[in-house]
């Protein structure tokens, strides 16, 4: 019997890629989970929307927006487990609108913790990324590496975990902080760089990508929410920061060359220059140490690379509607 049976959670960015997967393995785990997705006229719940219908008459969807304090607070009245994953996680799009991006994840984040303070909430697991790590000065990466806002996004997770820290050191929050690196698999928009590739080498000759050199650890999406629900578990981990990663890079370049190989058609590779961010603010390398996650959470991926894409593939050769791989997505 899982120890989530029963037990009221909130996933805050319920419709997101990495959340919509999070709430069905809640789900399947016998919590009682209430979605909080942002409000659109349209009521659109994301990619739950692709959630089997059993799973989808076991949600209580709640609208709003994080950045308002009394609809974050609202919504976490009654809950034993926050995951906090809502954000804006695009850097492209951090760019061109940094406050919106800032808003959103540090004050939802400030709003996500006063809740949870005022309503005395057992756990809230604080999604972190890798990107507030920047190019790595050591490899591999460990939680004690030093944190370098490259881009306003990473800038403003940056903002956004030192708060959980200081609710945790000021006002004893029970809050965890994790911290994936490169998530992947079915769901994942074409804002990322392993869907961009796909949906190019699936439907065109050529796939435009920016800078080839850089390296990425990643993670398949089932082992990114499994790692979140042993955080909402484990004991002794409050306070802790928690890379989670697989403890392997790949350049991007080798990357495109070995979905090509999955993906079985001769596709040529090109630069195009509006993909490419500005120098200073690239990511060079990333690489996960994922020993802390191992001790700590018992957590360990267990999908492969070459799986895990074929997965993928498959995903997105059957969702041709959510792609438009002529056109670059910010």
């Amino acid at each position: 019997m899982s120890e989530l049976v029963n037990i009221p959670v909130l996933v805050t960015g319920a419709g997101g890629f990495i959340a919509s997967h999070l709430v069905e393995r809640l789900v399947s785990e016998g919590a009682r989970v209430r979605a909080f997705v942002r409000y659109t006229a349209r009521s659109d719940i994301g990619y739950l929307r692709l959630a089997p219908p059993d799973v989808l008459s076991k949600i209580d969807f709640v609208f709003g927006d994080l950045r308002d304090e009394n609809a974050v607070a609202d919504a976490m009245r009654g809950i034993d487990i926050v995951f906090h994953l809502g954000a804006l996680i695009a850097i492209p799009y951090s760019y061109l609108h940094p406050r919106e991006v800032v808003e959103t994840n540090v004050i939802g984040t400030l709003n996500v913790l006063m809740a949870a303070r005022a309503h005395k909430t057992s756990r809230v697991i604080h999604t972190s990324t890798s990107e507030v790590y920047g190019t790595a000065l050591r490899v591999p990466i460990d939680e004690e590496h030093p944190l370098q806002g490259q881009s306003p996004y990473s800038a403003s997770k940056i903002g956004a975990d030192k708060l959980v820290e200081s609710f945790v050191r000021s006002f004893e929050v029970p809050a965890v902080t994790i911290r994936p690196f490169n998530t992947y698999g079915p769901r994942q928009s074409a804002r990322a760089v392993i869907p961009t590739i796909i949906s190019q080498a699936l439907t065109r000759d050529e796939i435009y990508l920016g800078d080839l050199t850089p390296t990425r650890d990643f993670t398949y999406v089932a082992d990114t929410a499994d790692g979140f629900v042993r955080a909402a578990l484990a004991d002794s981990v409050i306070g802790e920061t928690i890379n989670l990663g697989n403890d392997r890079e790949i350049s991007v370049g080798e990357l495109a060359q070995l979905i090509i190989q999955l993906v079985g058609r001769p596709v040529e590779l090109k630069t195009d220059p509006a993909r490419v961010r500005p120098s200073a603010s690239e990511v060079r390398r990333l690489h996960a140490d994922n020993r802390k996650a191992k001790a700590k959470l018992g957590w360990s991926p267990r999908t492969s690379f070459d799986e895990g894409l074929a997965k993928t593939i498959d995903w997105i050769r059957a969702h041709p509607e959510f792609f438009a791989p002529e056109r670059y997505t910010v």
